[in-house]
């Protein structure tokens, strides 16, 4: 019997693979969240969790009270999550939002867990030193991402090697065919509106600007050991065919099914095996065609310079993902545009210090300094 722990159990993914270990019959060990300690008590007291570990401290010292006719033990802050990693689960599926999981996804590696991940940004920023620790530690990491699980699923039984390309899916968000004239005073609703996906606010904003495709483009490189100019980017409005692989003989092989994160998800935690799948079935014939075409780089240029930062390599992907995270959080909040979080990106990628060579604590001031420069710099865009 597997047992888990989740991190970011109160999100989109978070919830969603609670829902697959409950049918599976799976064991919850333990639970971290960000500041929904709402949900997250409801959470640890149905899965009659161990630990629950919240980044928000006084969050948490308000959890603690909630749960004292418990046994659970609350923990808090960013050492609490990664405290909670080394209990006695078997996989750590890590889907908290940003920069965030670097930390905990290396607790999890240093404890000899099974990765199921979820958190983009722990590759995008820390690949090389993820990848280095997982092979000292005989750790697996198994993707979760929609693109990267069919990317995965796809090579199973391939020979070693025989990857030559990446087909890399991508829905086009809300803005599809949309110039950049058009999306000048586009309002947060609208950005949020994805025609295919029920995901988060910052998740869901990246795919409006492409910066998630870029994201997914960084953590391929590190994931399959390919270069960038081997991955193909297509714009498949369907999100029928997440993601393929072009092997050495020109066999494409892809994995296509409903978007239902379920899927994935649970296909994560179930490796190498398969469980029955009780959701949504796909029927082609239903639904009829398949298109794909290339993304529009002019329009949406967070995917070109995501591509331009893991060329560059060393801390280059930091910048351009913190610059990201901290421009997305303004636009949130209405204090800036949104064609102005892809200009934010580029000068973060123009202005970062970077280094081959580089420490875990170099690419956290690397992701500080480029959020610095957001800050400062949408104070002067605001002065004019």
């Amino acid at each position: 019997m597997k047992k888990l722990c989740i991190l970011g159990s109160t999100g989109s993914i978070g919830t969603q693979a609670l829902e697959v270990a409950e049918r599976n019959g799976y064991t919850v060990t333990s639970l971290a969240a960000g500041s929904n300690t709402a949900l997250l008590e409801v959470q640890a007291r149905k899965f009659s969790v161990k630990s629950v570990a919240v980044f928000n401290t006084e969050r948490a010292k308000e959890l603690k009270l909630k749960l004292a006719d418990t046994d659970i033990k609350v923990l808090s802050g960013a050492e609490g999550v990664c405290e909670i990693t080394r209990d006695d689960s078997d996989i750590v599926l890590n889907s908290i939002v940003g920069i965030a999981g670097l930390r905990p996804t290396l607790s999890a590696i240093e404890a000899g867990k099974t990765i199921a991940l979820a958190n983009k940004e722990t590759l995008v920023t820390g690949g090389e030193t993820v990848n280095r620790k997982a092979n000292e530690k005989g750790v697996k990491i198994i993707p979760v991402d929609s693109e990267h699980s069919a990317i995965f699923q796809s090579l199973q039984g391939a020979p070693e090697k025989s990857l030559k390309k990446i087909l890399l899916t991508a829905s086009g968000g809300p803005f599809y065919g949309k110039t950049r004239e058009e999306l000048e005073n586009v309002t947060i609703k609208q950005a949020l509106n994805h025609p295919n996906w029920s995901m988060g606010a910052k998740i869901t904003v990246d795919s409006a600007t492409m910066m998630n495709k870029g994201l997914e483009v960084i953590e391929a490189v590190h994931l399959f050991g390919i270069t960038a100019d081997n991955i193909e980017v297509l714009i498949h409005r369907q999100s029928i065919l997440h993601s393929g692989a072009e092997l050495s003989d020109g066999a494409v092989i892809a994995q296509l099914g409903t978007p239902d994160m379920r899927l994935p998800i649970q296909y994560a935690l179930t490796y190498p095996d398969r469980s029955d799948f009780a959701f949504e079935r796909l029927s082609l014939a239903d639904i009829g065609t398949l298109t794909f075409a290339r993304p529009d780089n002019r329009t949406f240029r967070c995917l070109p310079l995501c591509i331009e930062a893991i060329k560059r390599g060393g801390l280059a992907p930091a910048a351009v993902n913190g610059a990201n995270e901290e421009a997305v959080r303004m636009f949130l909040e209405g204090r800036i545009k949104f064609l102005q979080i892809a200009d934010f990106v580029e000068k973060a990628l123009e202005c970062v210090n970077n280094k081959k060579e580089y420490t875990l604590e170099d690419i956290f001031e690397t992701d500080r300094t480029s959020r610095l420069l957001v800050k400062n710099s949408s104070k002067q865009t605001s002065k004019l």
